[in-house]
This record gives C-alpha cells, structure tokens and sequence, in this order.
C-alpha cells in the first residue's frame, strides 16, 4: 500500500477512537459535576443567595429531567441554550423544537421522536429506540425550553 493511504487509515482510527471518548465518554460525567458546583457556590448576601439557590435549583430541577438528554446521547450533537445545556454544535439547537419539529418534519415532536423523518435521526433513534417513558421526559424537556 502507498504510504499516504497508510498514514490516512491510523489517522482516521486515531480520530474516531479519540472523538469517541471526548464525546461520548467524557460528557455524561462532566455536565453533572458542572451543575453540583453551580449549585454549592457560596454568596456574599442573603437576598442574592436565595435568588441564586431558586436559579440553582431550577437548573438542578431541569438537569434531573435533562439526564434522559444525556444518558440517550443527544447532548453529543445538540445543544439546548433555553435551559443552559450546552452540547454538540454539529445538530441544531432545540431550544425551539417544540413547536418547530412539525413544521419541519411534518409531525408532532412525540411523533418524529418515534419514526424520525431526517435521515440523520432515523439512525440514531434507529440504532437506540426511545421508550414511551423516555420520549414523554424529552418532550416535558422541549416544551419547558420553548416556554423560556
């Protein structure tokens, strides 16, 4: 084999085994140990401290029943800028998907979220179904971020 063809196949192996645990790996524990340290910072006064703690407490609340966008990955390629989740660049945002998915895809985000009409979607959800359970907590999630 020519050599440049060589150096391309262990780059391209080095690449996707490194991007695997950048992005796959490190993620899920790192998103959680961000809102445990947002959450227990101290305050100079009382007034501000109970402002921040509600804040904080919202972001705790949202992040529980955000971990269903972490533990099924979507946080890998998509981001949720509402409730301050950040993630992937490489999928849109959703902040607004809630009332955005059925104008695009042509149905109902409980809908698509079960036979996805993008081919990018259909392969993931494909490779990793959501149950009812799951969908029903990702769409709470879409619809508290649209009303923000």
């Amino acid at each position: 084999m020519n050599k440049p063809i060589i150096h391309f196949i262990i780059s391209a192996v080095l690449g996707l085994g490194i991007g695997y645990i950048a992005f796959d790996v490190i993620p899920a524990s790192d998103g959680q140990e961000k809102e445990v340290t947002a959450v227990n910072e101290p305050s100079s006064s009382e007034a501000p401290a109970k402002e921040e703690k509600e804040s904080a407490d919202t972001t705790s609340a949202a992040a529980g029943e955000e971990n269903i966008l972490q533990t099924k990955g979507c946080l890998g390629c998509h981001s949720v800028e509402a409730l301050n989740l950040t993630g992937g660049a490489t999928g849109p945002d959703l902040s607004d998907a809630f009332t955005n998915v059925e104008g695009k895809h042509g149905k109902p985000v409980e809908e698509f979220l079960k036979e996805p009409t993008s081919a990018v979607m259909s392969g993931v959800i494909g490779g990793n179904p959501l149950t009812e359970e799951e969908i029903k907590q990702v769409v709470e999630i879409l619809k508290e971020a649209s009303e923000k």
